[in-house]
């Protein structure tokens, strides 16, 4: 095993919020390590919708998920934090007045404080019945780049937030898009579901996907619409199955806290119920709670500024503005 990696603070998540928090440290003078399971900094934006337009963030009126991640990690490395990626946090222990997190590979941190961003924990996409075998030759449920489907007919299974903003970004440069949604009814935002029809996209209601037509690529989908005799093919090179996803903490929940619906509950500090122990962002809870990522800012920066006066009793809990000179 290597030696462990000493740091004041350790962030355990690498999204959006874990980034601000990353730069907010470094501001705040504490030597930083980020750790996260997924490959890339950036969490659920850079896996899920690193192409969609995000409109909740304050001071753009629409910011391009890899943009928003590329521009906080520009943010973050003037402090020049450890990033530890593509490495899940397993245990929490406490030695000689630090934690010690193991992480994948034999490596270890020891941290004065811990921060934890998690987002909504390790997630996994809800499977499409009739695509199985098919991921990765046809099948995805996420679009990275949306130039990979330029010129194809792309049929969005699905009726949440995610099914219609993929179908809003892949209209432009795809041959066509059908949405397939086994309800009448949709989940996604009414203003959305609007702006997509009124784009002409074709959207089949009360409808399954029974089959992929292809051999080494796919070719079309059948599909089977309630009350409808027989099928229907779809021209199709690409299905995009945005049915949502399963997520669970992990390990975190292990780590002697208090975890309710996948959520840590907060104090105004953003303190869990363990000293030294925060958290802040979509894992964060509290009464009142609004799930943003504008929100996520707001909480690691108060986290960072109380767990400063945690570690430093003669540190002021507000340490002017960054924007601030002589």
């Amino acid at each position: 095993m290597t030696s462990p990696i000493d740091v004041d603070l350790l962030i355990v998540g690498a999204g959006p919020t874990g980034l601000y928090g990353a730069y907010y440290a470094g501001f705040r003078e504490l030597s930083t390590a980020v750790v996260d399971s997924l490959p890339e900094a950036g969490g659920q934006v850079t896996a899920m919708y690193p192409e969609k337009m995000i409109y909740d963030v304050a001071g753009f009126p629409a910011v391009r998920g890899r943009d928003l991640v590329r521009a906080l990690v520009d943010q973050a490395d003037q402090w020049k934090p450890t990033y530890l990626l593509g490495r899940r946090a397993h245990e929490l222990s406490e030695e000689d007045g630090r934690f010690a997190v193991g992480l994948d590979g034999g490596v270890s941190v020891r941290a004065r404080s811990v921060l934890i961003t998690a987002g909504i924990g390790e997630f996994t996409p809800r499977p499409l019945p009739a695509g199985t075998g098919w991921l990765g030759r046809g099948m995805v449920h996420f679009v990275p780049a949306l130039d990979a489907h330029r010129g194809q007919d792309v049929v969005v299974v699905g009726g949440g937030d995610s099914a219609f903003d993929w179908a809003l970004a892949l209209h432009p440069i795809a041959a066509s898009v059908t949405i397939v949604h086994r309800r009448a009814r949709f989940r996604a935002m009414p203003s959305t579901v609007r702006q997509v029809q009124g784009l002409g996209v074709r959207v089949v209601t009360d409808a399954e996907v029974v089959s992929f037509n292809g051999e080494r690529e796919l070719r079309s989908v059948s599909i089977a619409v309630k009350g409808v005799d027989g099928e229907e093919e779809l021209p199709a090179q690409a299905v995009v199955a945005a049915l949502g996803f399963t997520a669970d903490l992990g390990p975190i929940e292990s780590w002697g806290l208090e975890v309710a619906h996948r959520s840590i509950p907060v104090d105004s500090t953003m303190r869990t119920g363990r000293e030294l122990v925060y958290a802040a962002g979509d894992v964060a809870a509290y009464p009142g709670k609004v799930k943003l990522i504008a929100t996520g800012f707001g909480e690691a920066a108060t986290a960072v500024n109380n767990i400063a006066v945690a570690l430093d009793p003669a540190a002021h809990l507000f340490p002017g503005h960054s924007s601030g000179g002589e």
